[in-house]
């Protein structure tokens, strides 16, 4: 995949519904827009307008139904499953389940993104998963399974996989709602220096104010559209 495009994600027109016939709804309606590069972008509304669902529209998880949509070069219209999940490798993504593997312990979830690069050796990947779990103040809890930690430090641990990955792209959907103010700061802040050292476009989903100023862009979704954007 180029590392030189103009844009990690380019929507245009991009409309999708959930039901059949009678219970058909529209959750999307014709929404466009641009993430650059290095970009911090959030996404708000209110719950239900669709933030969600564009997320796993852009993070290939979900098939393009009406419209373009590039991410990465990849033009996800049309696109195969094999092209979705090529794709998938250079995403990294943080949901509110965490999904994290159960039987696996904080350190070894983490391991887990540093696993989809390249020419790494088992101890350097080690080391960067311990390395990522410091930055998320998590380090004395490397060995414990997530059944014994709490929520937001099992939220932790899913951003420091996100992060081991150094994905070009970044979508994050209320990833500071089980922190505290400090932790979400810090979180944040880690993020936004993700894309301005690796020139990784992030997106997140937030309903958090004091987070913000962290953005280059503030998106606002109502109804399935997009109805404002400043920054």
């Amino acid at each position: 995949m180029r590392n030189d495009l103009p844009f990690a994600v380019q929507i245009d027109g991009l409309s999708h519904s959930f039901g059949k016939g009678s219970m058909r709804r529209k959750v999307l309606n014709s929404i466009s827009f641009e993430i650059s590069p290095g970009e911090v972008v959030l996404l708000t509304g209110p719950s239900g307008c669709g933030k969600t669902t564009l997320l796993t529209l852009i993070g290939a998880l979900r098939t393009v139904q009406s419209g373009s949509l590039i991410v990465l070069g990849n033009q996800l219209s049309g696109s195969g499953r094999k092209v979705r999940q090529r794709l998938r490798r250079n995403i990294g993504m943080i949901f509110q389940g965490h999904n994290l593997l159960r039987c696996l312990t904080a350190e070894q979830n983490v391991q887990m993104g540093s696993d989809l690069l390249p020419g790494l050796s088992y101890l350097t990947r080690r080391e960067q998963a311990r390395s990522w779990l410091r930055a998320v103040g998590l380090s004395d809890q490397a060995s414990k399974l997530p059944h014994d930690l709490s929520g937001g430090q099992k939220q932790r641990v899913a951003i420091a996989r996100a992060l081991a990955a150094k994905p070009r792209l970044l979508l994050a959907d209320e990833p500071t709602a089980a922190l505290d103010s400090v932790t979400g700061r810090e979180v944040v802040d880690l993020l936004k220096k993700l894309a301005r050292e690796q020139a990784s476009a992030v997106l997140m989903v937030t309903h958090d104010p004091r987070i913000l100023d962290v953005a280059d862009r503030v998106l606002k979704m109502e109804d399935g559209r997009l109805i404002h954007s400043f920054g």
